[in-house]
């Protein structure tokens, strides 16, 4: 709804990962420098650990927007609690092989002939696992004997990183992880953006689908929004689409802070309410329930408008009639 009021050619803060909208902050902009750099090293893993919400999978969609396809194949895998056999399952299945009722010594083999035929072509396989926290030691143990395959010259055929919630820093911690930490080359823990940063990723995402200024934002709006959010990525992307979606529906070229502190207040109040002296904060277990109710607010408000437009045309027909009736009696 607000897209058409505004002029914009998307919905600037959709919660789904899009590498259109990467925004390079100070954190994100050193994860992605490790990121290169254990390309460049062709061996070895590379953690980024943060925490929900503050950006990790957007830093994969952005890797593989430009990773170099003709030197790479990569797999972008999404972990659950799944054990040594099972990621191999995953990773087979990731590169289209064979993966359903096999050993683990038979998927080994066809991951190993995958390998070696791809180094054969002058390229290399990289391995991305996105909420990595989930993943057991045995697990990552496992991740880590894969990268034991190597050329004649010693140079592994396959590379693995890690993306994960702070827990895996945990994990990778344990006793029973010495060796999985030996081959880290770089890890990186994303932080929240500061109030600077948020203006600046705010303003970059409606830059991205032709802002022009319209609406414009007040300068406390955006103490008001890291107040709210802490910083995160998510939560600023569920704020912001609420509180665009509240302007256009108010007819607002201009969001005061009045309007974004109203905004906050409707939130908290639909997730259960808050005493008077607490701050408003939205919790991110409650992201994606939100961003339903978003789409079902925008749904109403949109039906809701094409019943005001009926009423009025309604409107002007029955005065027009009345006009008529009017000049005949006139007459």
């Amino acid at each position: 709804m607000y897209q058409q009021f505004y002029g914009l050619s998307g919905k600037p803060f959709q919660l789904s990962p899009d590498a259109r909208f990467f925004f390079d902050s100070r954190a994100h902009h050193r994860a992605m420098a490790y990121l290169r750099y254990g390309l460049n090293q062709r061996e070895g893993f590379i953690v980024i650990t943060g925490g929900i919400g503050t950006g990790k999978t957007m830093l994969a969609r952005n890797l593989f927007a430009e990773l170099p396809h003709d030197e790479l194949v990569a797999a972008q895998l999404v972990s659950t609690q799944v054990e040594a056999d099972d990621i191999l399952r995953l990773i087979n299945a990731a590169f289209g092989l064979q993966h359903e009722h096999l050993t683990k010594a038979a998927l080994l083999r066809n991951l190993e002939a995958f390998f070696r035929a791809r180094q054969a072509e002058g390229k290399r396989v990289l391995i991305v696992v996105d909420e990595a926290q989930n993943l057991p030691p045995r697990t990552i143990e496992e991740l880590r004997m894969l990268s034991n395959y190597q050329d004649d010259e010693g140079r592994a055929l396959v590379q693995s990183f890690l993306l994960g919630q702070t827990e895996l820093k945990d994990t990778l911690q344990r006793p029973e992880m010495e060796q999985v930490r030996q081959r880290i080359i770089a890890a990186h823990h994303l932080d929240p953006l500061d109030v600077d940063e948020l203006r600046a990723y705010v303003e970059h995402r409606l830059s991205c689908v032709g802002w022009q200024g319209k609406p414009s934002i007040a300068e406390d709006v955006y103490e008001v929004l890291h107040e709210a959010t802490g910083g995160v990525p998510r939560r600023i992307n569920t704020l912001g689409d609420r509180l665009l979606l509240f302007a256009a529906i108010e007819e607002l070229d201009h969001i005061a802070t009045e309007h974004a502190e109203q905004v906050m207040a409707e939130v908290q109040s639909e997730l259960g309410g808050r005493s008077g002296s607490e701050p408003v904060r939205l919790m991110d277990t409650d992201a994606v329930g939100l961003e339903e109710r978003v789409f079902q607010l925008e749904d109403s408000a949109q039906k809701l408008a094409q019943s005001q437009r009926k009423h009025a045309l309604l409107l002007k027909k029955l005065l027009m009639m009345q006009m008529e009736i009017d000049g005949d009696d006139a007459i």
